[in-house]
C-alpha cells in the first residue's frame, strides 16, 4: 500500500512521502489564494471551494480564512456555512450532510497520533473520519475530533469538545460534549411562531411603504 491509501485506510503511515506532499501543497496554495480574495470576489471564492474540497453537492459559502490538510478528502452537502477560521485536517475522510452551519474557528480533526512516546516521535500518524449529518449546527470554537459522527439535527453548543458521537435531535454542549437535552416538538412550535411573527412585521411595514410611497 502506499501511503496515501494507509492513511485513507485509517493505518499507520508516514505523511512525509512524495505522493501526500503534492496533494497537501496543491490543496494549500488553493487554500492561500482563497484566503486572499475580497469581499466583492464571491463568484471566484466559490469557484476555489469547488476546486479545494473533493466533492461540493450545492450551495456553498465560507467566510476566510480556513484551513486543512488536502481538502480533497471532504465531501460537503447542499447549503454550507462556516464562518471565520474554519479548520478541516483531512487526514481521513470528513462527510458534512445538507444544511449544515458552523460558527466561527469551529476545528474538525481527523488526525491522531500513537500514545506510545517512541512510535509517536517516529513520525507515524493515522487518521479516523469525522461524519456530520444533515441540518446541524456547530457553535463557535467547538472541537470535534477524531471518529466523531454527529447525527441529524444536532445542536452543538458553542466551547464544545465533542470526543464521542453525538445523537440526532439533541442539543449538546460541554467538555467533553454531552448530551443536554432531546429537541422536541415544543421548540418547533416555539422557533416557527417566532418566525411567523417576523414575517408578518415584516409585510406589515412593507405594506406601509407602498402606501407611502416609498417602496424600493
Amino acid at each position: 500500500m502506499s501511503e496515501r491509501e494507509r492513511m485513507l485506510a485509517g493505518r499507520l503511515y508516514l505523511a512525509q512521502g512524495e505522493e501526500l506532499k503534492a496533494i497537501r501543497k496543491k490543496g494549500q496554495q488553493l487554500v492561500r489564494l482563497f484566503n486572499a480574495t475580497t469581499e466583492e470576489e464571491k463568484p471566484y471564492r466559490t469557484q476555489l471551494l469547488m476546486e479545494i474540497f473533493g466533492k461540493v453537492a450545492g450551495e456553498i459559502y465560507i467566510e476566510p480564512t480556513l484551513r486543512l490538510d488536502y481538502g480533497q478528502n471532504i465531501t460537503i452537502g447542499k447549503h454550507f456555512y462556516a464562518n471565520f477560521d474554519c479548520i478541516m485536517l483531512d487526514i481521513a475522510a470528513i462527510t458534512i450532510g445538507d444544511n449544515v452551519m458552523f460558527g466561527p474557528r469551529v476545528c474538525l480533526y481527523t488526525a491522531g497520533h500513537p500514545i506510545d512516546v517512541t512510535v509517536r516521535n517516529s513520525g507515524l500518524e493515522f487518521g479516523m473520519p469525522i461524519t456530520i449529518g444533515n441540518n446541524v449546527w456547530v457553535g463557535g470554537s467547538a472541537v470535534v475530533n477524531p471518529g466523531v459522527t454527529i447525527g441529524d439535527n444536532a445542536v452543538i453548543g458553542s466551547g464544545s469538545v465533542v470526543t464521542k458521537d453525538i445523537p440526532a435531535n439533541t442539543i449538546a454542549a460541554g467538555n467533553p460534549c454531552r448530551v443536554i437535552r432531546e429537541i422536541t416538538q415544543a421548540d418547533k412550535i416555539k422557533w416557527e411562531k417566532q418566525q411567523a411573527a417576523y414575517w408578518a412585521e415584516v409585510a406589515i411595514e412593507q405594506d406601509a411603504e407602498i402606501k407611502g410611497g416609498t417602496i424600493r
